[in-house]
C-alpha cells in the first residue's frame, strides 16, 4: 500500500457551493496510486462537503435557498453570537451535512457518477480561506503489476 497526502485552498466569497473537483483530480494525478479510497476532510466547523449534481447550476442555487429556510439566522434563537448572525447558523448547517467524504478511485479517478463532483458548502457570508486535507491510500501500477493483477 501506498499513500499520498495534500492540503488544497479554496477561496470563498459567501454562501454558495464551490467546486474543488478539478483540483482534487490534480492530486489524484500526482499520487501515482492506480486504485484506493480517498477521504477529503475540511478543516473548518462552518463549511462542509458535499457530492453534489454538476450539470445545471439551478441545483446548487436550490440547495443553498432551502440550507437558507432550513437553518433560521434569527439571533434570538442561539447563545453563540459572538462571531456575528451567521456563526451559529453555519455551525448548524456543517453538522446537518458532512466534515468528511470517501470516495473510491479507480484507474487514478474518481468513481463518481456522470453528474457527480464534490463542493466546499461555504456557510458562512464573508469571504474565507478555507482548507481542504485530502489523502489518498491504495496500490500503484507498479504494486499492481507486482502482485499480478495489472499486466
Amino acid at each position: 500500500m501506498k499513500q499520498h497526502l495534500s492540503t488544497i485552498r479554496l477561496s470563498t466569497r459567501g454562501p454558495a457551493l464551490y467546486d474543488f473537483t478539478r483540483e482534487t483530480n490534480g492530486f489524484l494525478s500526482e499520487s501515482g496510486i492506480l486504485d484506493g479510497v480517498l477521504t477529503a476532510f475540511v478543516r473548518h466547523t462552518s463549511a462542509s462537503l458535499v457530492v453534489q449534481e454538476n450539470a445545471d447550476p439551478d441545483v446548487l442555487h436550490d440547495l443553498a435557498c432551502f440550507m437558507d429556510r432550513l437553518v433560521s439566522r434569527d439571533e434570538k434563537l442561539y447563545r453563540h453570537t459572538a462571531e456575528g448572525p451567521d456563526d451559529m447558523p453555519s455551525h448548524v448547517r456543517s453538522m446537518l451535512t458532512q466534515t468528511s467524504l470517501s470516495i473510491p478511485v479507480r484507474g487514478s479517478r474518481m468513481v463518481l457518477g456522470i453528474w457527480q463532483a464534490l463542493y466546499l458548502f461555504e456557510h458562512r457570508d464573508a469571504p474565507h480561506e478555507r482548507e481542504v486535507s485530502l489523502h489518498i491510500i491504495g496500490e500503484s501500477s507498479e504494486q499492481l503489476r507486482l502482485a499480478g493483477k495489472l499486466s
